[in-house]
């Protein structure tokens, strides 16, 4: 048996320019973080006593004898790569899927960590991450970037860049104590309960449009801003230059409404500096950035939504748990 833990992710900048009909074109870049919310995958063999081969235990139950048969995309198109049956998976979460935290994403390389250590392999995270990639968007062909899959794999505070036919670097951004208690200080997430699916939603379906295209231009410029801002220490515009970049990313199709839209207005009236819609838009978590001394005032005012604590994850996808027994 088998267990991996993958942490979930936060995007501050550059979201929509790691598609690759964009970055191919124009470079991308994104600037964000690992959080310390998690999905667990567990895989083991399944013993020779049952008339199916495979069971699968997400939101749903799945039992079969074949790889055609698997109704879940991304498990069926892992277990033909890895040639895997007669076996045992499980998935299970901090927070719910399709709420903008890359969580498809972090269960791929999940089970692609866990099936790589089942063949008695170690992977590298821009293995695990290249693989999910491949496996999301060139054979499932959804739509969406490359930085949910990097994010998970490698977990931290990066400054992610991407270029060429499908290149990407990593470069970690060293966080002091001091900073990262700032950061936490000044953050919010709340969930907006209203989930979707962000292939749906996702604005490389708008990639050819000039408007959109100038608007992931200074999105993805962005990030330089808030890697300026993140050096001299200045928070506040920090929260400032993400409400700007949410200006941006509203004027896209399906990712906002007037419930959305209450949501941030109703943070910004109680003192709120800025924020965003986390992931493709529709719903799921918003990210909001208070002052320094005003964030318990703006948890008020959002009141009754869920606020969940969080802090940063380092570690990025982790095996926690190995036995070769059966």
């Amino acid at each position: 048996m088998i267990i991996t833990r993958t942490p979930f992710r936060i995007s501050f900048f550059g979201g929509g320019s790691d598609i690759p009909a964009f970055f191919r074109e124009e470079g991308g870049q994104v600037l964000s973080t690992s959080i310390d919310k998690y999905c667990y995958v567990t895989v083991r063999h399944l013993p020779p006593f049952f008339s199916h081969s495979i069971r699968l235990a997400y939101s749903r139950l799945e039992t079969c004898d074949s790889f055609d048969k698997i109704q879940h995309p991304l498990i069926r198109v892992a277990l033909q790569d890895f040639n895997r049956e007669q076996i045992e998976i499980h998935y299970d979460a901090d927070l719910p899927g399709n709420s903008g935290l890359g969580s498809s994403s972090s269960f791929g390389v999940g089970l692609a960590n866990c099936l790589t250590a089942m063949d008695g392999l170690l992977a590298s995270r821009k293995e695990l991450a290249e693989r999910v990639i491949h496996w999301e968007r060139n054979i499932l062909n959804e739509a969406g970037g490359y930085q949910d899959q990097i994010a998970a794999a490698y977990g931290g505070l990066n400054h992610i860049r991407f270029s060429g036919e499908s290149d990407f670097s990593v470069s970690p951004y060293p966080l002091t104590k001091n900073l990262r208690s700032a950061m936490l200080g000044r953050m919010i997430l709340c969930y907006i309960p209203k989930s979707r699916l962000s292939d749906s939603v996702s604005v490389a379906r708008e990639i050819d449009k000039k408007t959109v295209r100038e608007n992931l231009k200074y999105i993805r410029d962005a990030v330089d801003e808030g890697l300026s801002l993140l050096q001299s220490g200045d928070l506040d515009n920090f929260g400032s230059l993400l409400h700007e970049n949410w200006l941006r990313k509203r004027a896209f199709s399906h990712v906002t409404d007037q419930d959305i839209d209450d949501v941030y207005n109703r943070a910004l009236n109680s003192g709120a500096i800025g924020g965003k819609l986390l992931g493709a838009g529709g719903g799921g978590f918003m990210l909001i950035w208070c002052k320094d001394d005003n964030r318990d005032e703006v948890i008020k005012a959002l009141a009754p939504l869920l606020v969940v604590p969080f802090d940063f994850d380092y570690n990025g996808t982790q095996i926690i748990y190995f036995s070769d027994s059966i």
